[in-house]
């Protein structure tokens, strides 16, 4: 251990700052910024956060395997596929909401709700997210299950990790890694069926005739699951996700998170009746190391609060075990906030020495003094949770309202820019447009083409078999737009001096639906 002469208080001041600098920037007083991984070995928990996990990963695994297979049927015209990002079409279909290209807004709202969720979980009950939803630690639990299935639990793996090759270590890895390998290929595998119809492109895929990007997607994925699933696992966690670091942003003294509560299981020790027997006051822990066995990320809880816990609450189910069979109280490891664990400190310490005394807080009965506190209801109540779930409730209504309100029937227009106008040998003023109309329901329409405002104004539609007039009927397919070059004609003794300003309406008689796009009119003395 590395120790620190102690400055001189009366010492001259710019040699007390020097030697202060050097304190801070001595390199003992700094860890390396990566270190070579060092293997854990986690052993199973028992208990109710993990079944909660189990619980978890089932749900998102499920979810995430299972949602291409899913079928919706939008009619005849449209994919069957529940949930498809159609990039070929430039269509996202999810059951029954459609997003076009430029309703790509609801998908940027989702996100951002996505982002304050994330904010007022994090602010609320720590990085929830990470123990128990983000798919780094989905796919780790899943591998994890993998290697204890074929490995062993703990004790087993750290036996076989030492043992000298042989054929029975040899065909436990290569299985081992052969499953994982497995899992990565299946990952990249349902990524893939969601930009198109799942079982044609598996069929596709397996006879080797789907698209080369399916095949370099598989492979990326399949790398980066193993990988990261596999090898890497807490390293994923500690170096290459910015969240630890964002997320003390996040908490403040109202925040729950994963705690060792010293108040009462300080100090610790093994012999609690020798203890007892020597007029000594001992706390709940008993060493055990159980919170640090279960650890995904290898750490000790007892050590406080580190950027390495993802807040899983696997230590909690391990202590918890340890309490029931040393028929003491549950929660020596427990969530709790920075605000509690403090004033429960303050309840614990002795006033004359500062020591902890655990029998301060113990009742006779062996439970603990009402002033304990475990949860409140000030994480949920308070401003910046209320501030999160306000936004987020925000951009959720607004976004619903656009959705129920948002209509199936556009109408876009586009002025030639060279020419703006045309002088026919009648004098008559031509411009011309380029109309867009967009049929936004996987039906065929017949969508009337009008226009109004220009007096005199007729229109004229290459490729539509009708004369001129002031309203066409344009059939357009499910899902598509329909292009038209449209001219428009204004008589002269009709052209004002000025730009004129008139409207295409596109109307679906049949639904009622309309929409109109203002356009612009130029003649000869328009400027």
């Amino acid at each position: 251990m590395n120790t620190q002469t102690p400055v001189d208080p009366s010492a001259d001041p710019d040699e007390i700052e020097r030697l202060e600098a050097e304190a801070v920037n001595a390199a003992w007083k700094r860890k390396p910024l990566y270190e070579a991984r060092k293997k854990i070995f986690p052993k199973r928990a028992e208990g109710t956060y993990r079944r909660f996990k189990w619980l978890i990963m089932l749900v998102t695994l499920g979810i995430y395997y299972i949602t291409p297979w899913l079928r919706w049927d939008r009619g005849p015209f449209a994919p069957d596929q529940a949930v498809l990002l159609d990039l070929a079409n430039r269509r996202f279909y999810f059951f029954f909401i459609e997003i076009w290209p430029q309703e790509f807004f609801f998908v940027a709202g989702l996100l951002v709700m996505a982002g304050f969720g994330l904010f007022l979980i994090t602010s609320a009950v720590g990085r929830a997210w990470c123990g128990y939803t983000c798919p780094q630690t989905v796919w780790v639990d899943l591998f994890l299950v993998v290697e204890r299935a074929i490995e062993g639990d703990r004790n087993q793996r750290m036996k076989l990790d030492s043992a000298p090759w042989s054929a029975s270590k040899l065909g436990k890895r290569v299985l081992k890694h052969a499953v994982w390998i497995f899992i990565g290929v299946a990952t990249g595998g349902a990524w893939i069926f969601y930009f198109a119809d799942a079982p044609t492109l598996l069929m596709n895929f397996l006879t080797g005739n789907a698209a080369p990007v399916a095949y370099i997607t598989v492979a990326i994925l399949t790398a980066t699951t193993y990988t990261f699933g596999g090898l890497m696992r807490e390293q994923v966690c500690i170096y290459m996700c910015p969240w630890p670091r964002i997320q003390a942003a996040m908490l403040d003294e109202n925040s729950l998170v994963v705690t060792y509560n010293d108040w009462r299981g300080e100090p610790r020790g093994r012999h609690a009746k020798k203890a007892a027997s020597q007029g000594l006051v001992q706390g709940d822990c008993v060493d055990c190391n159980a919170c640090v066995a279960v650890c995904p990320m290898g750490i000790d809880i007892r050590d406080g609060q580190q950027l390495e816990c993802i807040t899983c609450a696997l230590c909690i189910d391990a202590c918890d075990n340890i309490m029931d069979k040393l028929d003491r109280p549950r929660g020596l490891i427990s969530y709790a906030t920075l605000s509690d664990y403090a004033d429960n400190m303050a309840l614990a310490q002795d006033p004359e020495t500062g020591a902890l005394d655990p029998t301060r807080v113990r009742t006779a009965d062996g439970g603990f003094v009402d002033a304990v506190k475990h949860f409140n209801w000030r994480i949920v109540f308070r401003p910046r949770s209320l501030l999160y779930m306000g936004v987020w409730s925000l951009v959720g209504i607004g976004l619903l309202v656009a959705l129920l309100s948002r209509d199936r029937l556009e109408v876009n227009v586009l002025h030639d820019r060279n020419p703006q106008y045309v002088l026919e040998s009648s004098g008559d003023i031509r411009n011309g447009y380029s109309v867009k109309i967009l049929n936004m329901i996987p039906e065929p329409r017949v969508i009337f083409l009008s226009i109004e405002g220009l007096p005199g104004a007729t229109m004229r539609i290459p490729g539509i078999d009708q004369p001129a007039g002031v309203t066409f009927a344009i059939p357009v397919e499910p899902d598509r737009i329909r292009e038209l070059r449209v001219n428009v004609l204004q008589p002269k003794d009709f052209v004002a001096p000025e730009t004129a300003t008139f409207r295409f309406i596109a109307e679906d008689k049949s639904s009622f639906e309309r929409d109109a796009y203002t356009a612009n009119f130029h003649g000869p003395e328009t400027k």
